[in-house]
């Protein structure tokens, strides 16, 4: 599988004397001069590798990526890897990754972070820091298979690249083929996504659903990406006032028409209410998600005695959309800069890392070269989506995806307007209060932005 780092970077530079060879020169002394200055440069690379560290710390927010490296990526002989995980629920992993980071000059070398990762709701906070280096001089030059947006994401506003995405983060409409086949009278990707193809439409099918016993979606917040992704302004202006963009004033809208009618459960995105209608019992037509979600938190639906794999299926539903994904960033300061570029050249561009994570963990990657291979396989086909070919559908979906309108307060700012409607969709508070207490935890989290 994966080369370690030494004998990758020096295979490298064979190669590189190689195509110097065959260059055209049939001199004995320029082929001499070449082979010494390979030698030279693999000497280099041997002294830079053996004045590196001997702990290589990553930070992150959950176990999805650290089961991946495990599998799929060689470590140096020699060196350890520590992991420091922490739930990202509320900002608590931002905050520990901060402290560390703060601390980084003047942590010993065992301590130093030296990777971590981030995702798409807060990850410029991170890329627009001096708490973060450039991957090219570390090493990290060949994007020319990852999508567009996944290098824009990680790139400062002063065209400096701080990082990679092991993964391309599409989001699909995810829905129960038994069901729809019951409510539309298809479960036929294509029909059900002519079916399902703006707002209008799917408002109307959650009435028929209604009517016939089923649910919607299963989350008052399970729209919230697909119209989230598709501001056109960001949640905080120019000077520092909150706003509502009309994309989220029309989920708002949306929802609340939803709950109302009984269109929805008021379950949280997370919670286990939402997660049983996964099971064969379940009455919920549609979830949102990317490769990542039905792989990491549909359990439920993939569980052997209540399950009900294989009758699923996916379509791109109302809006073009992406939910997530994990960037690997550097850190300034580590003291493996080696092996931290390795781990990102490896889950960008080792067809057979990437070609793994497609065929035994459903991933949809970050090499289009790969994806592609797989997308045009006329025997490719996912298990848990009844044969449907998911890395066709994600392929097709990848190119409108847009990061725009980003801002560092995203996490935040989107899962506590989340968890204030909720108490009102529940029944706790009205609605004046449970926006009070949105903009409550707005001035707490960030003092500076205004509210209404």
């Amino acid at each position: 599988m994966k080369r370690k780092v030494i004998a990758s970077l020096m295979a490298a530079s064979m190669v590189l004397s190689m195509a110097a060879c065959g260059s055209g020169s049939d001199s004995s002394s320029d082929a001499a001069s070449s082979a010494a200055a390979s030698e030279a440069e693999a000497a280099d690379t041997e002294e830079a590798a053996s004045d590196e560290g001997t702990v290589f710390n990553i930070y992150a927010w959950n176990e999805e990526f650290k089961g991946f490296f495990e599998k799929y990526y060689t470590v140096p002989e020699g060196v350890t890897v520590n992991w420091t995980i922490v739930p990202s629920d509320g900002g608590q992993y931002q905050e520990a990754l901060d402290n560390a980071l703060l601390g980084q000059a003047d942590a010993a070398d065992d301590d130093k972070v030296d990777m971590f990762l981030a995702e798409a709701d807060y990850i410029l906070k991170y890329v627009n820091a001096d708490a973060t280096q450039d991957i090219k001089e570390l090493g990290v030059t060949d994007f020319s298979n990852t999508y567009e947006y996944t290098v824009q994401a990680a790139t400062d506003t002063e065209g400096i690249t701080k990082g990679v995405s092991f993964q391309c983060c599409p989001s699909a409409l995810i829905y129960r083929r038994s069901i729809a086949e019951d409510v539309l009278g298809t479960s036929d990707p294509d029909e059900v996504q002519e079916l399902l193809s703006d707002w209008d439409k799917f408002e109307a099918v959650a009435k028929d659903a209604k009517e016939k016993g089923y649910y919607m979606t299963a989350s008052f917040a399970e729209t919230y990406r697909p119209f989230s992704n598709n501001v056109s302004s960001p949640w905080v202006d120019e000077d520092n006032n909150l706003q509502f963009d009309d994309q989220i004033q029309a989920w708002m809208d949306q929802t609340d028409t939803f709950v109302e009618n009984e269109y929805t459960l008021t379950a949280g995105i997370w919670d286990d209410e939402k997660n049983a209608q996964m099971f064969a019992d379940g009455k919920t037509m549609c979830f949102f998600g990317p490769a990542w979600y039905f792989n990491f938190c549909m359990g439920n639906a993939q569980d052997p005695d209540n399950g009900c794999s294989g009758d699923w299926a996916i379509c791109e539903g109302p809006a073009a959309h992406f939910w997530g994904g994990t960037w690997l960033l550097a850190p300034a300061g580590s003291d493996n800069p080696t092996m931290l570029a390795d781990v990102m050249n490896t889950f960008i561009n080792d067809e057979e890392v990437c070609s793994a994570l497609i065929e035994n963990e459903a991933q949809f990657t970050n090499n289009q070269a790969v994806n592609q291979k797989y997308a045009e396989d006329p025997d490719y086909g996912n298990e848990f989506l009844g044969g449907q070919n998911d890395t066709a559908v994600f392929a097709a979906m990848a190119d409108n995806i847009k990061f725009e309108n980003q801002t560092i307060y995203d996490q935040i700012l989107n899962e506590g307007l989340q968890s204030s409607l909720q108490e009102y969709y529940k029944g706790s508070v009205d609605k004046d209060t449970a926006m009070e207490n949105f903009y409550k935890l707005v001035n707490e989290k960030y003092p500076t932005i205004v509210t209404p």
